[in-house]
């Protein structure tokens, strides 16, 4: 079965406890976006392991890993990274690949992102991790992107990355007053990541395609949520790539009819890191106890996440957009305690009730919830096993969020370890 994991919120969802699940029956596991300003934390064999470019599959001995041509990648970052999980024990070689086609992040893409961003007036930050990833996808989108593949021809690479930095240098010195960055240093850096990149580098796409026609089961993992999608979701306070479901597609080169199922993940509750609107957020009280309780922090940035009640208005509108088949809801342990627990199902703007999400961050932001109150539950949940040991509370919960949603419940998530996870039939 070849599936796509998409986040139904503001990313942060829990997605790589997720992909380390399924990743068990899957033969191939494919990161389709983003770059290393994502994170996915996975709990393996007792220790926490922290990814950010390579596939969470890697943690499972024999799967093969590939990131695909959608994905922007820093060189070193990459190979810090193996070099992490090969400290640990972790075998890397010979199960990673990388696209040809993937663009290649600069030391001029994280300049231009750092100097970029300080120089927004407050309220105007869009909170970038300053990793150089949307000045990467801009190059990508404007054609002056320089790829993996690009490496296998040393003249052809020197001629159009000193055409690139001519450019780039231009930008730096006349907009910023920056002394703009040297040829030789960068070609140089760059180049002694060249062999060990060129190394893994293949046709993906077309590695894809033989393996699906062998039945091969293959997994797509993105990074972010649907509502940090530069398109659909909660613009200009997202990402440079598209974390919904047609990432994976363009992202991969996949055709879209061998994908069997498309499968979301929410918290039970919501978070977002960095700016943009946020209708649902607690109040500051509230906010640092479910921040402390949740461990509500990025694993990328280490900045804390806002977080607030759920939002079905958001989640329904990741369903349409993806086709979800089903949801996983992550975290439902945290809100053990809570008297009461609310649910955004519509919003209040000027004077008119919205039940869908908004497509204008403008009206979001002026946006106010109309809540549903449900009774709380007190027990603990962490070792729960069984649905229908849940609190009766938090079962009605779950299928009160399965109805707002539009889609069935697959799993529930009561703890951070891969055997606190609720399988759930039939939706229940």
């Amino acid at each position: 079965m070849n599936q796509i994991l998409i986040g139904a919120q503001w990313g942060d969802e829990g997605k790589g406890k997720i992909i380390d699940i399924l990743a068990r029956k899957s033969n191939i596991i494919v990161r389709y976006q983003g770059g290393n300003n994502a994170g996915h934390t996975v709990k393996f064999d007792d220790e926490v392991h922290v990814l950010h470019l390579i596939p969470s599959g890697i943690l499972h001995p024999g799967k093969i890993c590939i990131i695909g041509n959608g994905v922007v990648i820093d060189p070193e970052a990459l190979f810090h990274e193996i070099k992490v999980l090969e400290s640990k024990g972790v075998k890397v070689h010979g199960r990673l690949f990388v696209s040809e086609q993937a663009h290649i992040i600069f030391p001029y893409h994280r300049l231009i992102d750092a100097l970029l961003e300080e120089s927004r007036s407050n309220g105007e930050f869009i909170g970038t991790t300053k990793k150089g990833i949307g000045p990467c996808y801009a190059d990508k989108m404007a054609r002056t992107g320089i790829r993996v593949g690009d490496l296998r021809d040393l003249p052809y690479f020197r001629h159009r990355l000193a055409l690139v930095l001519k450019e780039k240098n231009k930008v730096l010195r006349r907009i910023y007053g920056h002394r703009g960055l040297s040829f030789k240093k960068v070609c140089t850096d760059t180049l002694r990541f060249r062999k060990r990149l060129l190394a893994i580098a293949i046709d993906t796409p077309s590695y894809l395609y033989h393996a699906a026609k062998k039945r091969k089961n293959i997994l797509f993992e993105g990074a972010q949520g649907t509502l940090l999608d530069v398109d659909h979701g909660t613009y200009p306070f997202v990402t440079s790539s598209n974390a919904s479901v047609g990432g994976a597609i363009a992202g991969s080169g996949v055709s879209p009819t061998l994908i069997d199922n498309v499968i979301g993940v929410v918290k039970a509750y919501t978070t977002r890191v960095g700016e943009g609107p946020f209708p649902t957020q607690f109040p500051p009280v509230l906010m640092k106890q479910i921040q402390t309780k949740g461990g509500e922090f990025g694993s990328t940035t280490g900045r804390p996440r806002r977080c607030g009640w759920f939002d079905a208005l958001i989640a329904r509108h990741s369903v349409r957009i993806n086709g979800l088949n089903e949801m996983v809801i992550m975290k439902l342990d945290v809100l053990s305690g809570l008297d009461e627990i609310k649910i955004a199902v519509g919003y209040k703007l000027n004077g008119k009730t919205y039940r869908d999400f908004p497509p204008s961050s403008c009206k979001l932001v002026r946006c106010r919830p109309i809540y549903e109150t449900m009774k709380g539950w007190k027990q603990d949940l962490t070792a729960v096993k069984r649905w229908k040991d849940l609190p009766l509370n938090a079962q009605r919960y779950i299928r009160r969020l399965s109805r707002l949603m539009e889609t069935r419940i697959a799993m529930v998530s009561v703890g951070s370890k891969r055997s606190q996870t609720i399988r759930l039939t039939n939706g229940k």
